[in-house]
């Protein structure tokens, strides 16, 4: 199995933050190579408790964008793939599990996970109307590729994710998008 860091910025993810380690840490009980890192702007006695808790480390970056923040925590990981939650919405453990299989696969760069990516007309839309930007998906990609694309823009905050997709879209990437409605559903995990 390859190595997976998620990455969470507590920015990005706000009240969830302990929804969506408890759904990764459900889904990543069983692969022996994950890491957890948060990334946050300032240090809250709380973020010490989940680091415990979920086995996760924390790093508070003050006055960073957000771009900046998820290039250190990549850097500062040796994994394969890195795992970014790009929205505040929690995904369901089924996607998580669903989606470890397609990262021991060599045919497939990134993997989106949550709702159905937009087409190419509303990714144009986005990019020319700010007013249109919804949230990304998470994004699995591997290491290689976020080299390429150079990480996240260390200027950008909130667009740093629209930025990165778009980049993510415009190189030949084999991208697979994984929804609610293609993964396989367990009775009692949610």
């Amino acid at each position: 199995m390859k190595s997976v860091c998620f990455i969470i910025d507590t920015s990005v993810t706000g009240a969830q933050l302990p929804r969506h380690l408890r759904n990764i840490h459900l889904a990543a009980a069983d692969h022996p190579a994950f890491t957890l890192q948060i990334t946050s702007l300032l240090r809250d006695p709380r973020l010490t408790l989940m680091e415990q808790r979920f086995a996760a480390h924390c790093t508070t970056l003050p006055g960073t964008a957000l771009g900046a923040r998820l290039n250190h925590a990549a850097a500062t990981s040796q994994a394969e793939w890195l795992v970014f939650a790009l929205h505040a919405t929690a995904l369901p453990v089924t996607l998580w599990v669903a989606m470890f299989p397609m990262l021991d696969s060599y045919a497939v760069d990134a993997v989106a996970l949550g709702p159905s990516e937009p087409t190419f007309p509303a990714r144009l839309l986005q990019r020319f109307l700010a007013s249109a930007l919804q949230s990304p998906p998470y994004i699995a990609v591997r290491r290689t590729w976020l080299e390429r694309l150079g990480g996240f823009d260390p200027d950008l905050d909130r667009s740093a994710l629209h930025d990165f997709m778009q980049r993510l879209h415009a190189c030949p990437t084999r991208i697979h998008t994984l929804t609610n409605d293609n993964a396989t559903t367990s009775p009692g995990v949610a």
